[in-house]
C-alpha cells in the first residue's frame, strides 16, 4: 500500500514539474514586450519573400532591438511584401542607405529584421522606405538547391568517367 502511494506521489510530482517547465518555456519564447505606442517612427521595406516573419517580430541593429514589425501587407503593384517597421524615436540616426535583411534567430527561432548601417550623412525619417533589402532564406529552397546540385554533379561525374574510359580503350 505504501509503495503504490509513493509511486502515485512521484508520478504526480513528475507531471507537475513537467507542466511548470512547459510554462516556463512558453513565457520565455513569446514576445512579451510588444508595444506599438505612438512613440517612434515608421519605416517601410519591401521584400520578395518574408518567410515566416510575423507582426511583432523584432527589428535589430548590431544585435540590439530597436523596434518591432508593425504591419505586413502585400503590395499588388510590385508583387512584394510591404513590411512596416516601428523604430523607437531614440534611434533616429539610421543612415538612409542602410539595408534590411530577414534573419532567423537560432535553428528553430523566429524571424526578425536586421538593419545594416549605411554610410550616408543623411538619416531615415518617418515614412521613409529602406531601398536595399534581402529576403528571407527559405530552408526548403536551400535543401532542394543542394540536392539538385548533388544530382547534377553525380550525372556529370558519371559522364566524365565514361568519357575517360572510352578514350583509354
Amino acid at each position: 500500500m505504501r509503495q503504490t502511494r509513493a509511486i502515485e506521489f512521484s508520478t504526480g510530482l513528475f507531471a507537475l514539474l513537467g507542466f511548470a517547465a512547459l510554462f516556463f518555456l512558453v513565457t520565455q519564447i513569446t514576445n512579451r514586450d510588444i508595444r506599438f505606442g505612438e512613440s517612434g517612427y515608421r519605416l517601410q521595406a519591401k521584400f520578395d519573400n518574408i518567410g515566416g516573419l510575423k507582426v511583432g517580430a523584432p527589428v535589430a541593429m548590431a544585435g540590439v532591438t530597436i523596434g518591432r514589425v508593425e504591419a505586413i501587407e502585400f503590395d499588388s503593384t510590385d508583387f512584394k511584401a510591404a513590411v512596416t517597421l516601428r523604430v523607437e524615436s531614440r534611434y533616429n540616426q539610421i543612415p538612409e542607405d542602410s539595408d534590411a535583411s530577414i534573419y532567423t534567430a537560432g535553428l528553430l527561432g523566429g524571424q526578425y529584421i536586421g538593419i545594416g548601417p549605411g554610410g550616408s550623412e543623411t538619416y531615415l525619417k518617418d515614412r521613409d522606405q529602406i531601398e536595399f533589402t534581402q529576403s528571407a532564406i527559405v530552408l526548403e529552397n536551400l535543401i532542394s538547391k543542394f540536392l539538385f546540385g548533388l544530382a547534377g554533379k553525380d550525372d556529370k561525374g558519371e559522364q566524365d568517367g565514361a568519357t575517360a574510359e572510352d578514350t583509354t580503350q
